[in-house]
């Protein structure tokens, strides 16, 4: 089992100041190989420059879909370390193969912790060396999923909307069986990489929670809608929403770090 190598103390995995959300539009039947690929050429390129790949994820409702997380020291060392790993020798020679499996690869949120502390906490995660075999089907029950909300706010109610979800919404989650791992708001910063755009004029929100399975996600979810602690904090969120919520149920890829199960 390997940290991620820019990972020289366990602070290093407690902070990420700046991430990406990246949503991958990929050809019919392409995306085992662009997984083979990513998890097995790309993760160490990457993180030897300075990113940290925080999590990367098999979505269970679109099968033509990649998601992935990574994550930066800041915007300057953002630009620095994807001009390093997009000039340098792993990406010459994968991006031709990694291309080819894609459609889109545009759909992608700069973000920021949505307070301090709601960077994803790697501290306790490890990567699974390249030779180890993939895990079981995606699709199955048994398996650890990652569930990322993404709340379309309207303009200027980011920091409202994290303190009240903070406050209001985590312990009732956690309460109901929902692992928090992470929150982060929209980076309105300039893109410090132009090379690879992003999706300007967003106000996003998001929330990522880690579930035992899919059934244990069903029951959560059962749950949510019989709590009237939930339901009370999700009607007085609908009147600061610009558009409904999208909902990302995620098969974590062998190597990623987020999504491990918890140790028993």
């Amino acid at each position: 089992m390997n940290l991620p190598l820019n990972a020289k103390s366990k602070s290093d995995l407690l902070a990420s100041p700046v991430a990406e959300l990246r949503q991958y539009t990929l050809k019919p039947g392409r995306r085992e190989t662009l997984i083979g690929i990513f998890d097995n050429q790309l993760i160490e390129g990457q993180e030897t420059v300075g990113m940290t790949i925080i999590g990367q994820f098999r979505d269970l409702d679109r099968p033509d879909m990649f998601v992935w997380l990574r994550g930066f020291d800041g915007m300057e060392a953002r630009k620095n370390a994807l001009t390093a790993f997009y000039d340098g020798p792993v990406w010459a020679a994968w991006r031709d193969a990694a291309n080819a499996t894609m459609i889109d690869s545009d759909d992608v949120l700069l973000l920021k912790p949505a307070w301090p502390g709601a960077s994803p906490d790697l501290s306790g995660s490890k990567r699974v060396p390249q030779s180890d075999p993939e895990e079981p089907s995606a699709s199955s029950d048994l398996q650890a999923i990652v569930v990322i909300k993404i709340h379309h706010l309207r303009p200027g109610l980011e920091a409202r909307f994290a303190k009240d979800f903070q406050t209001g919404a985590l312990p009732v989650l956690a309460a109901l069986g929902a692992r928090p791992l992470a929150a982060f708001v929209t980076e309105h910063a300039e893109n410090s990489f132009p090379r690879l755009p992003v999706r300007a004029g967003e106000n996003v929100f998001i929330s990522i929670t880690g579930f035992a399975s899919a059934e244990a996600h069903a029951r959560h979810e059962a749950a949510l809608a019989a709590s009237p602690e939930w339901q009370a904090f999700e009607q007085a969120a609908q009147r600061e929403f610009a558009r409904p919520v999208e909902v990302l149920r995620l098969a974590p890829t062998a190597r990623s770090l987020l999504g491990q199960p918890t140790p028993a």
